[in-house]
C-alpha cells in the first residue's frame, strides 16, 4: 500500500498542511500549558492572600478572646471565603475548627463536591516551621488545591490549611480544549484547500508545458513551450527547454540539408558513370582510344564517388564519437612539405605556381592524416580559385609562448577571396561560396564540401 502520494500537487498540499499544522499544534499545546499555569497561579495567589487575611484576623481576635480555641472558632465563623475551606489543627493533628465550604450556584450546577478535610490534611502532612506546602489533590468532585502553613498563636503552634476546588479552572481548560479541537482541524482543512489551490495554480504551467511537449515531434519542431512568466523558475525551465528545442531544430535542419546535399553530390558522379556507360555501350564497334577515353571519364567519376563515400563514412564515425584522432609525435614542416608536393602537379596543369616559403622545424603532437587532409583542402581551394599564372604561397611560422610553442600555417593565393557574407559559413558542411557550384572544375583532390 502506497502511503506517500505520487502526485507532485498532492505532495505539495501535504507538505503545506504539515508545515502549517505542526507549528499550529505546537502553539495550541504551549497556549494550553500557559493557560493552565496562569489560572493555577491566580488561584494560588488568591489562597495565599485569603489565608494571610485569615491569619491577621485570627491574631486580632486572639487579643480580644480569652483563649486560642475561642479566637479560632470566632474567626472561622466570621471570616468566610467563597469556595475556600479553612481548617485549623493543633500540633497533634486534632481539628480545632473548620469552615464549611459553600459552593455558589454555578459550582452546585457543575456537581461540586467538597474535599474531605481529613484527606486534605493527610495529603498536606505537617509543614515545617516557616515553610508552606502547596499541592493538588484529586477528589470526587475533581481536583483541589491545598495550601498548608504553620501558624503561631499566643505561643501555640497551629497548622492553617486552605482547600480550594479547581473545577472553575478545569471548566475553562475544557472549553479551551474543545475550541482547539474544533479550530485546529478547520484551520488544517482550510490550509489543505488553500495549499491544493495554490499548488494547482502554480503547477498549471507545468501541465501546459507537458501537453505542448507531448505534441512536439520531428514534423513540428518549430513549435515551442508556452512561457507564462519568464522571470520565475517555471518560466526559466520553459525558456531552457525552448532553447534546447532550438538546438534540436537546427540539428534536424542540418541533418536534412546534409542528406539533401549528400544526395546531390552522389547523384553527379553516379549520373556521369551511368551516362558514360550508356554512351559507350550504344555503339557496338569502338576503337581502343574511345574506350580508353570513356574509361578515364568513368574512373574520374568513380574516384570522386569514392572520396564522397569515404568522407561520409568519416563524418558518420566522427559524429558518433567513434573517430578517435591518432596522435603521435611528428614535424609539421614535413606535413607541409608533403602536402605541397602532392598538389604541385595539379597546380602546374592549371598554370599556378605553389611557392613554399622557408619553414622552421616544428615538432608537434597530433594526427598526421587529419593535418594532411586539412592542408590538402586549403591548397586545393587556393589552386582552384587562383587565376592562370597566379602564385599560391605556403608559410609555417613558430610563436614561442610561455606554456608551449604555437604554429601558424598561412596559405595565400591571388584569387577573389571569400565574400564577407560567406565567411561565417565556410565551415558548414557542403557549403560553397559559389551558388552555382559548377563554376570551378573538380580536381583529384576536390572534396564534397564536407
Amino acid at each position: 500500500m502506497r502511503l506517500w502520494p505520487s502526485s507532485l500537487r498532492s505532495r505539495l498540499t501535504l507538505w503545506f498542511t504539515a508545515v502549517l499544522g505542526v507549528p499550529l499544534v505546537a502553539f495550541a499545546v504551549a497556549s494550553y500549558i500557559v493557560f493552565d499555569q496562569t489560572l493555577l497561579a491566580r488561584t494560588d495567589r488568591f489562597m495565599v492572600d485569603a489565608l494571610g487575611v485569615f491569619a491577621r484576623e485570627l491574631a486580632n481576635e486572639r487579643r480580644l478572646s480569652p483563649s486560642n480555641s475561642a479566637a479560632i472558632r470566632t474567626t472561622v465563623r466570621e471570616v468566610q471565603f467563597r469556595q475556600l475551606q479553612i481548617v485549623i489543627t493543633d500540633a497533634g493533628g486534632r481539628v480545632m475548627a473548620a469552615s464549611s465550604p459553600e459552593a455558589d450556584a454555578d459550582a452546585q450546577a457543575a456537581g461540586f463536591v467538597p474535599l474531605d478535610a481529613g484527606r486534605a490534611l493527610v495529603a498536606a502532612g505537617r509543614p515545617d516551621s516557616g515553610v508552606s506546602r502547596v499541592l493538588s489533590v484529586a477528589g470526587a468532585g475533581g481536583s483541589y488545591r491545598v495550601h498548608a502553613h504553620v501558624l503561631q498563636l499566643a505561643g501555640q503552634p497551629l497548622y492553617l490549611t486552605g482547600i480550594a476546588p479547581l473545577h472553575d479552572i478545569e471548566e475553562i481548560l475544557a472549553r479551551i480544549r474543545r475550541a482547539f479541537l474544533i479550530a485546529i482541524p478547520l484551520l488544517l482543512a482550510a490550509a489543505a484547500g488553500g495549499g491544493f489551490f495554490m499548488a494547482r495554480r502554480s503547477l498549471s504551467p507545468v501541465s501546459a508545458m507537458r501537453t505542448q511537449a507531448a505534441a512536439i515531434t520531428d514534423t513540428n519542431l518549430h513549435e515551442r513551450l508556452p512561457v507564462a512568466s519568464p522571470h520565475d523558475e517555471l518560466g526559466g525551465l520553459a525558456t531552457v527547454i525552448n532553447s534546447l528545442l532550438d538546438r534540436l531544430e537546427r540539428a534536424f535542419a542540418l541533418q536534412r540539408r546534409f542528406m539533401a546535399d549528400a544526395s546531390h553530390e552522389l547523384r553527379t558522379p553516379t549520373a556521369i558513370l551511368n551516362t558514360e556507360a550508356q554512351v559507350t555501350l550504344a555503339r557496338k564497334h569502338r576503337d581502343e582510344a574511345e574506350y580508353r577515353e570513356s574509361m578515364a571519364v568513368m574512373q574520374g567519376a568513380a574516384g570522386r564517388l569514392t572520396r564522397i563515400v569515404e568522407d561520409l563514412f568519416l563524418l558518420a564515425r566522427a559524429d558518433a564519437g567513434q573517430r578517435v584522432a591518432r596522435h603521435r609525435d611528428l614535424y609539421l614542416d614535413e606535413v607541409v612539405h608533403s602536402a605541397v608536393r602532392a598538389v604541385r602537379p595539379l597546380a602546374e596543369r592549371r598554370g599556378v605556381t605553389v611557392e613554399l616559403l622557408p619553414v622552421v622545424d616544428a615538432p608537434f603532437h597530433g594526427d598526421p592524416d587529419l593535418l594532411g587532409r586539412l592542408l590538402l583542402n586549403l591548397l586545393d581551394n587556393a589552386i582552384k580559385f587562383s587565376t592562370a599564372g597566379g602564385i599560391v604561397s605556403v608559410a609555417l611560422a613558430r610563436h614561442d609562448d610561455r606554456d608551449a610553442p604555437r604554429y601558424t600555417i598561412h596559405v595565400i593565393d591571388d584569387g577573389p577571396g571569400i565574400a564577407p557574407e560567406s565567411q561565417e559559413r565556410v565551415f558548414e558542411r557542403f557549403f560553397r561560396g559559389d551558388p552555382a557550384r559548377a563554376s570551378v572544375e573538380t580536381t583529384e583532390t576536390s572534396g564534397a564540401g564536407l
